[in-house]
């Protein structure tokens, strides 16, 4: 977020601060300015990661999933555009969300949450993708381009601190050419030139830099006084209603010292009149800001408050200009009884390295968080991917922490997990559970650090034990590790739903996920390999299937959690085998599943590869033999395509209509509505049959301001305008839609609603 209205501010009040600049030749004066101490690794450029990612994703689909393979290319491009002109790229990424900054998290993911909500609307009355102005990144991007930039060759750190901390004390401690990034801290901390991503132009690599000295004398403040003028506007730490009394009282002095203010905006009267108290607090330069502080007018929890925020700006070897304030030394580890000081020391080394996944956080923090996942709050079917993964880390948080072959005694990892209806008013405190072993429970120090076959084969054991797919140790090595990964995450996902559903009335002849759903995942792993990116990039959809539009997200956060169980186990399978652009595309996933759910012959769903469906069958086998071993019996059931825009569903009543505690202005938290408990309630959906309520969260409806070729292998095209009709045995003609329902309701599941069907076939993403 930065600092409240200073970005805006610099941009429309102080134009000498905002200065063009061209990075080739920045490079260059820098290197001449820094000869005697400028790095052999040439002038380097700092990159908030996370804050380019709008800038990175610019494939036209970004509803569907993720277009990971043309995303891919262009992280290369962009990569190479630097690299040619020799500026060298250290990029960061959040590692943690810090426990002083979770109620500004929590707000802006709920903010998140109703823009969601507004996409699955638009999708469902219009079959199509949202415009830009509802983009929302695909679920996992930033976990996953931090290792396809290392992927690419380059540095990448992952933060164990606040990350924009972490940016400006590499960038100074390294003389770096400048951090590029879009967030005013960077103008905060007295650190390298804060240049804007938002402004750059990478085919001739030029953007804005705001120039922190101009910016200084513009509102008459030092630098070391920047701090105390962040914390007063508002920003991550302190809360801009916290010190609401300070700009009040600075704006009336400063409106009595300018009577007749012409100054624009009451943001820009704002900045310059706390800027002006700010000022007079200090009697010179030297002052200490602890001793301010004890001049101010506070009470003593807004002043420790603001000796927090200053606090979070100083960066090493600053101290010393700001005496007084209370030091911001890293916690030790949480869990460091439970694992020895060789493990704790390889898991910290492996996640600021980007090698590691969730267990950097189990380990020394005790706390995993997600962010929000393109989910439908009003799907009463399709469970939350924070459920249905549950599980699957609830065991890796036993593989982690089980010592002696118990989980008795480890203490529960509190997680905040975003998803439709959780207030996030606290964490979920998840319980470890153990992996049940043949071998019993193996130390850490063996999985990480052991070596010999037993070792390699305990690793694979461990992490598809995790996974309940214990049968499938004999493919390792006969088939492609991505398409084990696609097959394990299938195979999960429906044995999970089952699960997910024991202690309540659920209907087992109408399970969540069905034949077609897992025809739609296997095909697209198996045909992703076949096709290049502009193939995908050019597939051509007749509307948009919102349920599919959840499916893919479940699918890609399935592979976080892979990623997850596999750094848990010891890296029995490659990470690389894991990324999205290895086993899923948004757009090929959605073609699949019309394809699928249209009753489209195996041979056409295959690309009338012969090879492609041999594979396809034999993983389609092995996933119905694996679920059958465990009492579950996959069923077809195909979805209605395409109904008619002109007539209103009269399916079941969903979540908001059917919950005991919805109403209009309140929201039930799934957490204290749907936790599995046992009880037996009344037939629903699953957000219809949960626990008793604890508590209601706050309605937040405010709205974030800010994720046609041929097929290769003989393959035969997508045609958009002929799907099979189970209704009426033929084809639909697209241009001509018949009407039919909006979908089927089953009062034992609550009700879902399908993409409607365009009256025509418009280009993708419009």
């Amino acid at each position: 977020m930065g600092v409240k209205g200073l970005q805006s501010f610099m941009q429309r009040c102080c134009p000498e601060v905002c200065v063009p600049v061209k990075l080739r030749e920045m490079a260059s004066q820098h290197v001449a300015r820094n000869t005697a101490t400028a790095h052999s690794a040439g002038p380097t450029l700092v990159v908030d990661g996370m804050a380019c990612l709008r800038h990175w994703y610019t494939c036209e689909n970004w509803v569907c999933g993720g277009q990971w393979r043309e995303y891919m290319d262009v992280l290369k491009s962009w990569v190479e555009a630097f690299n040619s002109t020799g500026i060298r790229l250290v990029f960061f990424f959040d590692g943690v969300v810090e426990e002083q900054k979770r109620r500004e998290w929590v707000k802006r993911r709920h903010r998140v949450n109703g823009q969601i909500s507004k996409i699955f609307r638009h999708i469902k009355e219009h079959g199509e993708q949202p415009g830009r102005q509802l983009f929302c990144l695909p679920s996992g991007l930033a976990a996953f381009t931090s290792f396809a930039l290392r992927s690419l060759g380059q540095e990448v750190f992952c933060s164990v601190q606040e990350a924009d901390f972490e940016i400006a004390s590499y960038a100074r401690q390294h003389c770096c050419m400048g951090i590029l990034g879009q967030d005013s801290d960077f103008i905060i901390y007295d650190s390298a030139p804060y240049l804007s991503v938002e402004k750059l132009r990478i085919n001739s690599l030029t953007t804005v830099l705001y120039d922190r000295q101009r910016f200084c004398r513009a509102i008459g403040l030092a630098v070391t006084q920047l701090p105390l003028l962040a914390c007063l506007l508002g920003n991550d730490v302190v809360s801009t209603e916290q010190m609401q009394h300070i700009r009040n009282n600075a704006i009336a002095t400063y409106r009595k010292n300018n009577p007749a203010p012409d100054h624009g905006a009451p943001q820009v009267e704002t900045v310059l009149a706390v800027s002006q108290y700010v000022s007079s607090l200090w009697g010179g330069q030297e002052e200490e800001t602890g001793h301010i502080l004890q001049c101010m007018n506070l009470s003593a929890p807004h002043r420790e408050l603001l000796k927090r925020g200053i606090c979070s700006y100083l960066l090493p070897r600053q101290e010393a200009l700001q005496r007084g304030v209370i030091s911001s030394c890293p916690s030790a580890c949480a869990m460091e009884k439970y694992v020895s000081p060789e493990t704790l020391k390889a898991c910290r080394e492996k996640h600021v390295a980007t090698e590691g996944f969730m267990v950097y956080p189990v380990l020394c923090e005790g706390v995993v968080e997600c962010s929000n996942t393109l989910e439908d709050e009003e799907d009463a079917e399709l469970l939350p991917q924070a459920l249905v993964f549950k599980p699957c880390r609830q065991r890796i948080y036993g593989l982690l922490l089980g010592h002696d072959g118990s989980t008795v005694d480890t203490p529960a990892i509190r997680e905040w997990f975003v998803f439709p209806g959780n207030p996030l008013k606290e964490p979920d405190m998840v319980h470890p559970v153990p992996v049940s072993l043949p071998g019993g429970l193996p130390s850490l120090d063996l999985l990480w650090f052991g070596t010999g076959s037993d070792v390699t084969s305990l690793r694979l054991t461990s992490f598809l034990t995790i996974l309940d797919c214990q049968d499938f140790t004999e493919l390792y090595g006969t088939i492609e590790v991505s398409l084990l990964a696609v097959l394990c995450l299938v195979t999960y996902i429906v044995l999970q739903w089952q699960g997910c559903m024991f202690g309540f009335a659920f209907n087992e002849q109408v399970p969540a996920v069905s034949q077609e759903d897992v025809d739609a995942y296997l095909s697209q792993g198996v045909c992703l390999s076949m096709k290049s990116p502009q193939e995908l990039q050019y597939i051509k959809l007749p509307f948009l299937s919102s349920r599919a539009v959840q499916l893919g997200s479940l699918y890609v956060r399935g592979l976080s959690n892979l990623l997850g169980a596999n750094c848990a186990s010891g890296y029995p399978l490659p990470n690389t085998a894991l990324m999205p652009w290895h086993s899923f595309d948004g757009q090929l996933f959605q073609s699949k599943y019309l394809l699928a759910h249209s009753g489209t012959e195996k041979t056409v769903l295959l690309d009338s590869d012969s090879s492609c469906l041999s594979l396809f069958l034999h993983l389609r086998e092995k996933l119905i033999e694996t679920c059958r071993k465990q009492g579950r019996v996959l069923q077809s059931r195909p979805r209605p395509n395409a109904p008619d825009l002109s007539r209103k569903t009269t399916s079941a009543p969903g979540y908001r209509e059917t919950h005991a505690g919805w109403t209009s202005g309140c929201r039930e938290g799934w957490r204290t509505t749907g936790e599995v408990r046992g009880e037996q309630r009344h037939e629903g959906g699953w957000r219809e049959r949960g626990e008793e309520r604890r508590g209601q969260s706050e309605n937040d409806n405010s709205e974030r301001l800010g994720e046609r070729g041929g097929h290769g292998g003989g393959g035969q095209h997508f045609h958009p305008h002929s799907y099979p009709d189970h209704h009426s045995g033929g084809r639909h003609n697209m241009s001509h839609p018949p009407r039919q329902s909006r979908g089927r309701s089953y009062r034992s599941r609550g009700r879902y609603q399908l993409a409607p069907r365009w009256s025509q076939s418009p280009a993708p993403g419009t």
